[in-house]
């Protein structure tokens, strides 16, 4: 059984704010926008598109770092603000970053297991960082939902295969009832950002055996302007397969929802049989890899 993309959808706030330092803009949210009417609004995109009947989602699963309430969950709030009806399994997951992709994969197991017939994963954040802080040049807030599917009418592009890289890397982190969030500046590259993307794509891309020529486009975790395109390079992925899905210096860092939002930024041009990576990345630490193709798999 093949599961993939049946609809997706993204929400980013209309509001800006532009850095003459690293010329670059990032998102702002209303006072009215947390993450979960950031949540709502991607979701209520994604079923338009996918045009199922909504009582048919099963399951729903929110990614955040900044959910409204630390006992309340996130993806009860979405469920009923979208009428899915009271029968899905919901819960609210935590993996900093990559708490989204971490959604998707559990929505992928439930469709395959049979347990429902779809299974939403959302990844949405009004990312926090400390006032005078280098993370306040990024940090900033949108949301990518995701619904999965396996009838193969329905699918747009076929999650072929993914699989994670999990240790415990203490980069940057956010104790209990503390406001902002802390990090260990340089220390967030190498050991961290660097060596779990590296080792995630490189063992996705050996396990399919695939390189980077078969892919047309790559999607990485992107907290800044430079990053992505490192770690582009390392791997052996052109300038011209991320540049498409590489969003951060437009709408900034936008955490849980970072990769989504490039992914669903490349479904949006990419053409059928085309193979796309995705790998995100989330503190503390881990990387979830993801391969895609257009319209079906092999």
């Amino acid at each position: 059984m093949k599961i993939g993309i049946v609809g997706y959808g993204s929400y980013v706030p209309s509001g800006r704010m532009s850095f003459d330092e690293t010329k670059s803009k990032k998102s702002v949210p209303g006072p009215d926008e947390d993450a979960a009417t950031i949540a709502v609004a991607a979701a209520s995109c994604a079923l338009d598109m996918a045009g199922i009947d909504r009582t048919k989602v099963g399951a729903v699963y929110v990614g955040s770092e900044s959910h409204p309430y630390a006992v309340k969950p996130t993806a009860g709030i979405v469920g009923a603000a979208l009428s899915l009806g009271k029968d899905f399994m919901a819960a609210d997951m935590e993996f900093a970053c990559k708490g989204g992709t971490a959604a998707v994969q559990v929505c992928c197991a439930v469709v395959k297991s049979g347990m429902t017939e779809y299974a939403m994963a959302i990844g949405a954040d009004t990312a926090q960082a400390e006032p005078g802080d280098v993370l306040e040049y990024f940090a900033s807030a949108g949301g990518a939902a995701f619904i999965l599917g396996s009838k193969k009418e329905e699918i747009i592009a076929t999650i072929d295969a993914t699989l994670s890289v999990t240790t415990d890397t203490p980069d940057f982190w956010r104790r209990s009832l503390q406001k902002y969030p802390k990090h260990m500046g340089r220390f967030t590259g190498e050991p961290a950002y660097f060596a779990h993307i590296v080792e995630a794509a490189s063992k996705i891309m050996a396990k399919s055996a695939l390189t980077p020529k078969d892919f047309k486009y790559v999607v990485f975790h992107q907290p800044n302007n430079k990053f992505p395109r490192v770690v582009a390079k390392r791997l052996g992925f052109s300038s011209e397969q991320l540049e498409l899905g590489l969003l951060v210096g437009e709408i900034g860092n936008t955490y849980s929802a970072n990769s989504l939002l490039g992914l669903a930024a490349v479904l949006d041009e990419a053409d059928q049989g085309d193979k796309i990576l995705v790998v995100s990345y989330g503190s503390g630490a881990g990387s979830d890899a993801f391969i895609l193709t257009m319209g079906g798999g092999a």
